[in-house]
Protein backbone atom coordinates (compact mmCIF):
# COMPACT_ATOMS: atom_id res chain seq x y z
CA UNK A 1 0.00 0.00 0.00
CA UNK A 2 1.61 3.32 -1.19
CA UNK A 3 -0.44 5.75 0.87
CA UNK A 4 -2.66 5.32 4.17
CA UNK A 5 -5.79 4.24 4.70
CA UNK A 6 -7.41 7.03 5.96
CA UNK A 7 -8.11 8.55 2.36
CA UNK A 8 -4.86 11.07 2.48
CA UNK A 9 -1.41 10.51 0.98
CA UNK A 10 0.44 9.96 4.21
CA UNK A 11 1.54 5.97 5.35
CA UNK A 12 -0.06 3.57 7.02
CA UNK A 13 1.77 3.83 9.58
CA UNK A 14 0.75 7.12 10.45
CA UNK A 15 -2.78 6.52 9.31
CA UNK A 16 -2.54 3.25 11.82
CA UNK A 17 -1.34 6.02 14.69
CA UNK A 18 -3.50 8.13 13.73
CA UNK A 19 -6.25 5.56 14.85
CA UNK A 20 -4.41 4.34 18.13
CA UNK A 21 -4.43 7.99 18.95
CA UNK A 22 -8.25 8.34 18.86
CA UNK A 23 -8.88 4.96 20.16
CA UNK A 24 -6.46 5.13 23.31
CA UNK A 25 -7.86 7.91 25.08
CA UNK A 26 -11.38 6.10 25.75
CA UNK A 27 -9.50 2.69 26.68
CA UNK A 28 -7.96 4.59 28.91
CA UNK A 29 -10.62 6.27 30.37
CA UNK A 30 -12.60 2.73 31.14
CA UNK A 31 -9.25 1.36 32.36
CA UNK A 32 -9.83 4.61 35.22
CA UNK A 33 -13.15 3.54 35.31
CA UNK A 34 -12.74 -0.20 36.34
CA UNK A 35 -10.15 0.89 38.97
CA UNK A 36 -11.74 3.94 40.57
CA UNK A 37 -15.77 2.66 40.11
CA UNK A 38 -15.39 -1.00 40.17
CA UNK A 39 -12.56 -1.34 42.54
CA UNK A 40 -11.19 -3.61 39.70
CA UNK A 41 -7.50 -3.19 40.26
CA UNK A 42 -6.42 -6.52 38.77
CA UNK A 43 -8.10 -5.36 35.06
CA UNK A 44 -6.44 -2.03 35.51
CA UNK A 45 -3.13 -3.19 35.76
CA UNK A 46 -3.69 -5.92 32.85
CA UNK A 47 -5.11 -2.69 31.13
CA UNK A 48 -2.78 -0.50 31.54
CA UNK A 49 0.35 -2.96 30.72
CA UNK A 50 -1.18 -4.41 27.52
CA UNK A 51 -1.87 -0.11 26.87
CA UNK A 52 1.86 0.60 27.29
CA UNK A 53 3.17 -2.52 25.22
CA UNK A 54 0.39 -1.93 22.43
CA UNK A 55 1.74 1.91 21.94
CA UNK A 56 5.41 0.77 22.44
CA UNK A 57 5.36 -0.99 19.31
CA UNK A 58 3.00 0.86 17.36
CA UNK A 59 5.49 4.33 18.52
CA UNK A 60 8.66 2.35 17.42
CA UNK A 61 6.87 0.69 14.23
CA UNK A 62 6.13 4.39 13.30
CA UNK A 63 9.30 5.86 13.75
CA UNK A 64 11.04 2.82 11.29
CA UNK A 65 8.55 3.68 8.74
CA UNK A 66 9.01 7.56 8.87
CA UNK A 67 12.39 8.56 9.63
CA UNK A 68 14.12 4.88 7.84
CA UNK A 69 11.83 4.19 5.53
CA UNK A 70 10.41 7.23 4.41
CA UNK A 71 13.74 10.02 5.02
CA UNK A 72 11.37 11.96 7.85
CA UNK A 73 8.13 13.34 8.43
CA UNK A 74 8.65 16.18 5.53
CA UNK A 75 9.02 13.71 2.91
CA UNK A 76 5.63 12.35 3.50
CA UNK A 77 4.05 15.50 3.98
CA UNK A 78 5.77 16.50 0.71
CA UNK A 79 3.35 14.11 -1.02
CA UNK A 80 0.86 15.88 -0.72
CA UNK A 81 -1.84 16.72 -3.52
CA UNK A 82 -1.79 20.56 -2.81
CA UNK A 83 1.36 21.42 -1.46
CA UNK A 84 1.70 23.37 1.35
CA UNK A 85 3.23 27.02 1.14
CA UNK A 86 6.44 27.82 3.06
CA UNK A 87 4.52 29.25 5.52
CA UNK A 88 2.02 26.42 6.39
CA UNK A 89 4.82 23.98 6.16
CA UNK A 90 6.23 26.17 9.06
CA UNK A 91 2.87 26.11 10.64
CA UNK A 92 2.83 21.95 10.50
CA UNK A 93 6.35 21.98 11.68
CA UNK A 94 5.36 24.53 14.94
CA UNK A 95 2.84 22.14 15.58
CA UNK A 96 4.93 19.20 15.34
CA UNK A 97 7.05 20.19 17.70
CA UNK A 98 4.32 21.28 20.48
CA UNK A 99 2.96 17.49 19.80
CA UNK A 100 6.18 16.22 20.23
CA UNK A 101 6.57 17.70 23.79
CA UNK A 102 4.00 15.06 25.05
CA UNK A 103 4.66 12.63 22.58
CA UNK A 104 8.71 12.27 23.97
CA UNK A 105 7.14 12.99 28.08
CA UNK A 106 4.06 10.46 27.85
CA UNK A 107 6.36 6.79 27.70
CA UNK A 108 8.65 8.46 30.16
CA UNK A 109 5.61 9.21 32.86
CA UNK A 110 4.03 6.34 31.49
CA UNK A 111 6.92 4.31 31.85
CA UNK A 112 7.66 5.53 35.33
CA UNK A 113 4.30 4.83 36.63
CA UNK A 114 3.83 1.47 35.46
CA UNK A 115 7.24 0.41 36.75
CA UNK A 116 6.90 2.00 39.82
CA UNK A 117 3.68 0.42 40.29
CA UNK A 118 5.06 -3.03 39.90
CA UNK A 119 7.98 -2.53 41.97
CA UNK A 120 5.60 -1.10 44.51
CA UNK A 121 1.97 -2.41 44.71
CA UNK A 122 1.68 -5.74 45.92
CA UNK A 123 0.46 -9.03 43.06
CA UNK A 124 -2.50 -8.77 43.38
CA UNK A 125 -2.92 -5.60 42.94
CA UNK A 126 -4.52 -3.37 46.05
CA UNK A 127 -4.43 -0.17 47.47
CA UNK A 128 -0.92 0.48 49.54
CA UNK A 129 1.36 3.21 50.66
CA UNK A 130 2.39 3.81 46.81
CA UNK A 131 -1.36 4.26 45.74
CA UNK A 132 -1.00 8.03 46.28
CA UNK A 133 1.83 8.85 44.47
CA UNK A 134 0.45 6.53 41.77
CA UNK A 135 -2.58 8.10 41.44
CA UNK A 136 -0.80 11.28 40.73
CA UNK A 137 1.53 9.74 38.30
CA UNK A 138 -1.28 8.10 36.95
CA UNK A 139 -3.13 11.43 36.41
CA UNK A 140 -0.12 13.30 34.59
CA UNK A 141 0.46 10.15 32.60
CA UNK A 142 -3.20 10.38 31.28
CA UNK A 143 -2.92 14.04 30.93
CA UNK A 144 0.04 13.21 28.79
CA UNK A 145 -1.62 11.16 26.67
CA UNK A 146 -4.10 12.81 26.22
CA UNK A 147 -2.89 16.21 24.96
CA UNK A 148 -0.09 13.44 22.96
CA UNK A 149 -3.55 12.38 21.36
CA UNK A 150 -5.39 16.05 20.58
CA UNK A 151 -1.99 17.51 19.67
CA UNK A 152 -1.49 14.26 17.46
CA UNK A 153 -4.41 14.77 15.57
CA UNK A 154 -4.13 18.03 15.62
CA UNK A 155 -0.89 17.75 13.66
CA UNK A 156 -2.31 15.19 10.96
CA UNK A 157 -4.87 17.31 10.32
CA UNK A 158 -3.31 20.53 9.41
CA UNK A 159 -0.44 18.21 7.72
CA UNK A 160 -2.65 16.67 5.06
CA UNK A 161 -6.52 17.23 5.65
CA UNK A 162 -6.50 21.20 5.55
CA UNK A 163 -6.06 21.79 1.82
CA UNK A 164 -3.77 24.77 0.81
Amino acid sequence: MEHGFLGYRSTFMLDFVVSALILIVPLLLFSLFTVKNRHNFSLHKKLQILLGAVLLVAVTAFEVDVQLMHGGWQNIVNQRETPLTPEQFQYVRNVLYVHLIFAVSTPLFWGATLFLALKRIPDPPAPCAHSSLHKKLGWISTIDITLTSVTGLYWYYVAFVVSG
